[in-house]
């Protein structure tokens, strides 16, 4: 049973308030599978410099949520999606809005890593090739060396590219669909249990690489693991049940929650 959870964070201690402009906003959205409503009036802000965590037991709607952030529910068709949600001011549910470039914007790394049955190189490269991010060979090879090293895996695969990205260990593989995903230069990346399908070490290595990536990306995650929220988040959002119970900074949710369905999931009561 877990009786408190202290994050690791080195923030200041500002109130949420004080956050400035995020660079995503949801307000009031809620999400319907056919006459059954999944997700109730939630709103959240996700900033440029804090990584924003989302939590709560199974089926609460947490990736739900996520999904909506670049318009991944649009491929349900039975899925229908209420309310706002705006990325630098613009709704992205906007007719004018060109879904391709707003999942190139918003990037996704699912729970299960998803490697193309393509060489690492490849991988890599496909998302600026299909943009045309890169002018000529040399500039794509320098966007993959540059995405495999933000993502920490430059120097574990440099001399061995061309091999199949689905060879990999599994926490190489996931670091390789994150360096995929930021290879086309994104804004946002939305993780959604990253973690779950990793052993303890190359869990570590994905949540000091989300440590590292902070503040060059605006970062949302879904965990189901409550100490890796306070390990790797700033702010934290509760889901339960379809709602957002509570949304603020980590070390207020997980020693000073507000609502009591938060003090209960937090200390083992359920979940």
């Amino acid at each position: 049973m877990i009786d408190t959870i202290i994050p690791t964070t080195t923030e200041a201690a500002e109130p949420v308030t004080a956050d400035g402009t995020p660079k995503m906003s949801a307000r009031d959205v809620s999400v319907f599978y056919g006459p059954k409503q999944a997700l109730q009036s939630v709103s959240v802000d996700i900033h440029d410099d804090k990584v924003t965590a989302f939590i709560g037991p199974s089926g609460c709607g947490k990736s739900t949520f996520l999904r909506c952030l670049n318009r991944m529910n649009d491929t349900i068709p039975a899925a229908r999606v209420t309310g706002d949600i705006s990325l630098d001011g613009q709704d992205i549910y906007a007719s004018k809005m060109d879904v391709v470039q707003l999942r190139a914007r918003v990037g996704m790394v699912f729970q299960k890593p998803n490697p193309f049955p393509k060489s690492i190189f490849e991988n890599v490269a496909y998302g600026p090739r299909i943009h045309g991010l890169a002018d000529g060979k040399n500039e794509l090879e320098a966007i993959v060396e540059k995405s495999l090293k933000r993502a920490g895996l430059w120097d574990e695969v440099k001399d061995r590219l061309q091999e199949s990205g689905t060879a990999l260990s599994g926490g190489q593989q996931q670091r390789l669909c994150i360096a995929r995903a930021i290879a086309v230069d994104p804004e946002v990346i939305l993780m959604d249990e990253p973690c779950s399908a990793l052993d303890p070490i190359a869990t570590a290595k994905i949540e000091e690489l989300i440590h590292e990536l902070r503040g060059r990306y605006a970062i949302a995650i879904v965990t189901h693991n409550m100490q890796q929220a306070a390990r790797v988040s700033q702010r934290t959002a509760f889901f339960h049940l379809g709602e957002m119970v509570e949304y603020g900074r980590t070390k207020d949710i997980f020693t000073n929650p507000r609502e009591q369905r938060t003090q209960d999931y937090i200390t083992g009561r359920y979940g």
